[in-house]
C-alpha cells in the first residue's frame, strides 16, 4: 500500500474530482498527502510589450505566481482538513508541470502519484497536451490515474 502520495492540481474541475478521490485514497490507505501544483515560469518580455510598458517585474510576477498557487492549495487543503488527512502543500514554478510533479515526488520521497485526467486522445491530446501522459512516460513512480 502506498503511504505517502502526490496528488497534482491545476485548480481544474478535472483536478477537483481527482483531488477528492485521492483524498478518499489516501484516507482509507492512511497516506499521507504531498498536494502540488505548477505554475507558468516568468517570461522575459517582448519588444512590444516593454514599448507599451505592460511588464511585470520578476518580483511581482514571482508574488502574483505564489499567491495564484497558493489560492489552488488552500482549496485542496481544506478538503484535506475535512477529510482528517495528513498533507503538505508545495508548488513550483516551470513550463513544464509533468517534471515538475515528478521532481517533487523524488525530492518529497512519495511512493506514488495519484492524478486526474481529462481522458483526452488523438488529435486533442496532441493539442492540449497531457500533463499525466507525460507523467506516464517520463516517471518510474507508479502512477494511478482517475478518470
Amino acid at each position: 500500500m502506498y503511504m505517502h502520495i502526490l496528488i497534482p492540481t491545476d485548480g481544474s474541475d478535472t483536478a477537483a474530482k481527482g483531488v477528492v478521490a485521492g483524498i478518499d485514497y489516501a484516507r482509507e490507505a492512511g497516506a499521507k498527502v504531498l498536494f502540488f501544483t505548477a505554475v507558468p515560469e516568468y517570461q522575459v518580455p517582448s519588444e512590444a510589450e516593454l514599448m507599451s510598458r505592460r511588464v511585470k517585474s520578476l518580483d511581482q510576477y514571482e508574488r502574483e505566481s505564489e499567491q495564484a498557487a497558493r489560492a489552488v492549495l488552500d482549496k485542496v487543503a481544506a478538503a484535506a482538513k475535512s477529510a482528517n488527512i495528513a498533507f503538505e502543500t508545495e508548488f513550483a514554478r516551470s513550463d513544464k508541470p509533468y517534471q515538475a510533479i515528478i521532481d517533487a515526488a523524488r525530492r518529497r520521497g512519495c511512493d506514488a502519484i495519484f492524478i486526474a485526467s481529462h481522458g483526452r486522445n488523438g488529435l486533442a491530446e496532441m493539442w492540449h497536451g497531457s500533463q499525466t501522459h507525460e507523467i506516464l512516460t517520463h516517471s518510474d513512480i507508479p502512477t494511478l490515474v482517475y478518470r
